[in-house]
């Protein structure tokens, strides 16, 4: 990868991670590390333009009917997907199909921008990080191979012990704070070739542990708040993501009012 490199387009593809929660701005919408990153690459390069056509609790199925091919159309300097994990935390999943999904996403994209940019995306420490991890496992060897072939590179997130650190995740424990964010944004700068800023590998400092009752207590306000919630949309069959337009379904200049 050539250091200091230039690039006049981004644009993001995928679900909650890339659309940016949990990193809420004081008007209630979300920032994320996609927009860290064009922000960054915007004010090294003048007319940069970037759009972000994530989606909260999109499937890999939906990031290829409604996102690939509006990606591929803008002809991007970069792209990046991240797409699949929500797929692997359904009760039952056909991995196979995520698989093949995930392909069909990759080679649309791949010959359509300069560099596509995937990612083994994060899990926080936990018990349904475990119950998962197979899972997991799977979807990010095949990133890996879809890498090799197409010519992405690819940000491993999975294998940074710190994104597991349950203080980089928000109450709802599936989505990243704004430091988790801020450090995707520098592991997605340094892995374009851009000079490092800080080590977004770096372990927080050491803190001291909330007590049995004070756990005991954030588990119950999870349940009722987040966990209960979503086994509700789950069984419902609905999305968080119903209805709801990407924030910048557009490629335009970074500093542009957005439509």
């Amino acid at each position: 990868m050539e250091m200091n490199a230039t690039y006049t387009s981004l644009v993001a593809v995928g679900d909650s991670f890339t659309e940016g929660m949990s990193d809420a701005l004081p008007d209630g919408s979300y920032r994320g590390w996609a927009d860290l990153l064009a922000a960054r690459l915007a004010a090294r390069t003048p007319g940069f333009r970037y759009a972000n056509l994530a989606v909260r609790g999109k499937l890999i199925g939906q990031i290829v009917a409604e996102q690939a091919d509006v990606a591929a159309a803008m002809r991007a300097d970069v792209v990046t997907l991240v797409g699949g994990l929500n797929d692997t935390l359904r009760p039952k999943v056909d991995m196979g199909r995520v698989r093949g999904l995930l392909e069909e996403a990759v080679e649309k994209l791949a010959p359509s921008c300069k560099q596509l940019v995937l990612m083994r995306s994060p899990g926080r420490d936990g018990p349904v990080m475990e119950r998962f991890r197979p899972r997991m496992d799977e979807l990010f060897e095949f990133v890996d191979e879809l890498a090799a072939r197409h010519g992405a590179l690819v940000v491993d997130l999975y294998g940074a012990p710190v994104l597991a650190d349950q203080r980089l995740w928000h109450v709802d424990r599936l989505h990243l704070t704004a430091e988790g964010h801020r450090r995707v944004a520098e592991a997605v700068w340094q892995t374009l070739g851009l000079a490092a800023e800080d080590d977004w590998r770096a372990p927080l400092a050491p803190g001291v542990l909330p007590g049995w009752a004070a756990r005991r207590g954030a588990d119950l306000r999870f349940a009722r708040e987040h966990l209960v919630p979503w086994i509700g949309r789950r069984v419902t069959g609905r999305s968080s993501g119903d209805g709801r337009p990407a924030k910048r379904p557009k490629l335009l200049p970074y500093d542009a009012p957005l439509p």
